[in-house]
């Protein structure tokens, strides 16, 4: 399902919006039970915003860009007068008060909200397996994970239970899920796209993104929540191109680089490494220039991201502290045992775990050792892709070292699972725009992403390289219908 053949239904009166709708919930009424990629729906809001839609079509009034597109919107971006969870008991009776500036612009452009998807608590994971309303399953295999924390949202994409769905990638948060499900995953430049409304997670890392089934609709998203916004002091005051103008350019000429260390780490499945490298041969049938390059500190970034990103969680997160808002403890004499209580008994054991390493990192006689040398070595990588790029057009790597693993398989290996992000977190402490896009599958048949990496608002030309390959490859065309 993605935007062009759903207006095609649309435009030819095949079906009403309403009915496109009503379709699919009741896809996700009979099918979503198994994946869980929901936590809530909104089907009466949608029919609603349907209906107006349809009303606009029968006039033969102009549509605005997405109007009709049914999407899902994960469950730690602000949706007024819908629950916003964080998929955590900390926030599970929380209603949000405003809607977010992505999700906001997103209905103004007649986007169709379908509902809150899943995500590992409070985004913080790599299989959404610690989500409060329970595991999201891989629709390729539902014994396998979707990828985290954007798991639901890329499930449900996957699934056919959204056209497009609106992620957030701190560490390959969009990317890495898609890579698992099979689909696109765009995470913009830091700053392109607003944060307001996205519940802070690393502040300096978030960034809020989509994920659908062709690089085209990934364009059309993108071109739609992107924009200064006065709301957020970190979103870049740039003009945002139409980037579906470029996505057909030919890439005859274009640099592309392969970054060494990627395809030298140990860590890297063979099946996920032929699969690449497949694609690199068919960006050079396509006329691309390949050249190897090198980004020395690109496998320290997961050591520097597991630094940072706890950090600044450990001081966003202080905010839940069972006064102002939230879960409170029932238990405790005084305010500081009912703020231990209310926080021990309302986040997770990896929200936990992060708290507490940030909060070491950051105290006092450690941060010179850790948190400060971090955002050094954070500087570095920055230099090596800046040397990169002063070679090449965009970067390649996998998205992931390996496919979607099994359920549990690292519930309580919390450092092999941090190693999912080690092909992605570069880009965020960068804060470069990055798409991951199907390029193969494995012996088991799960799916295997590409990893496209380029320049600081170069998002125009690893859409455009994205596009060329998906249409040339045809890898979408494998995909189950479920």
């Amino acid at each position: 399902m993605n935007f062009n053949s759903l207006r095609k239904e649309i435009t030819s009166n095949n079906a009403s919006v309403k009915e496109l709708v009503n379709d699919i919930f009741d896809k996700i009424d009979n099918k979503d039970p198994e994946i869980n990629s929901y936590i809530c729906t909104t089907k009466d809001n949608a029919i609603a915003q349907a209906e107006n839609i349809d009303k606009l079509i029968q006039n033969k009034e102009k549509l605005p860009p997405l109007a009709g597109m049914p999407i899902a919107i994960k469950d730690n971006i602000c949706t007024k007068g819908v629950a916003t969870t964080c998929a955590s008991k900390m926030l599970k009776s929380f209603v949000a008060p405003y809607e977010s500036t992505a999700s906001s612009k997103l209905w103004s452009s007649g986007g169709i909200c379908l509902g809150k998807t899943n995500l590992d608590e409070f985004a913080m994971g790599s299989s959404t397996e610690t989500s409060v309303f329970g595991v999201t399953s891989n629709p390729w295999d539902i014994n396998r994970v979707p990828g985290g924390s954007s798991g639901g949202s890329a499930a449900s994409v996957a699934a056919g239970f959204c056209a497009a769905a609106i992620g957030s990638d701190t560490g390959g948060s969009i990317r890495q899920p898609a890579s698992f499900c099979g689909v696109v995953g765009l995470k913009p430049t830091y700053g392109r796209v607003s944060r307001w409304g996205l519940v802070a997670f690393a502040s300096s890392l978030d960034q809020i993104g989509p994920i659908t089934n062709t690089v085209s609709d990934a364009a059309e998203i993108l071109y739609s929540i992107s924009g200064k916004d006065p709301f957020d002091s970190t979103c870049l005051d740039k003009p945002v191109p139409n980037y579906l103008t470029d996505l057909n350019k030919s890439i005859k000429g274009l640099k592309i680089g392969i970054i060494k260390e990627c395809f030298e780490h140990p860590g890297l499945n063979p099946e996920v490494k032929e699969s690449v490298l497949s694609g690199v041969d068919r960006f050079q049938a396509l006329g691309a220039e390949i050249i190897e390059v090198e980004c020395p500190r690109f496998n320290d970034g997961i050591a520097t991201y597991y630094v940072i990103a706890p950090s600044e969680a450990s001081a966003n997160l202080a905010r839940y502290d069972g006064v102002k808002y939230g879960y409170r403890s029932n238990e405790g004499s005084n305010l500081i045992d009912m703020t231990s209580k209310s926080r021990a008994e309302g986040f997770g054991d990896e929200v936990q775990r992060r708290i507490l390493i940030g909060t070491y990192a950051l105290s006092a006689g450690y941060s010179d050792a850790y948190y400060k040398k971090a955002q050094k070595v954070r500087t570095l990588i920055r230099k090596d892709f800046d040397n990169a790029f002063k070679k090449v057009d965009v970067l390649l790597t996998p998205t992931c070292p390996t496919t979607a693993f099994l359920k549990g398989d690292f519930v309580n290996d919390p450092l092999s699972m941090y190693l999912s992000d080690l092909l992605t977190v570069p880009a965020n402490l960068a804060g470069l725009p990055a798409i991951s896009i199907p390029c193969g599958f494995d012996t088991k048949g799960l799916p295997i992403g590409m990893q496209l990496i380029g320049n600081v608002l170069e998002e125009d030309r690893i859409l455009n390289a994205a596009n060329i390959f998906e249409i040339d490859a045809q890898v979408i065309k494998n995909r189950p219908l479920f």
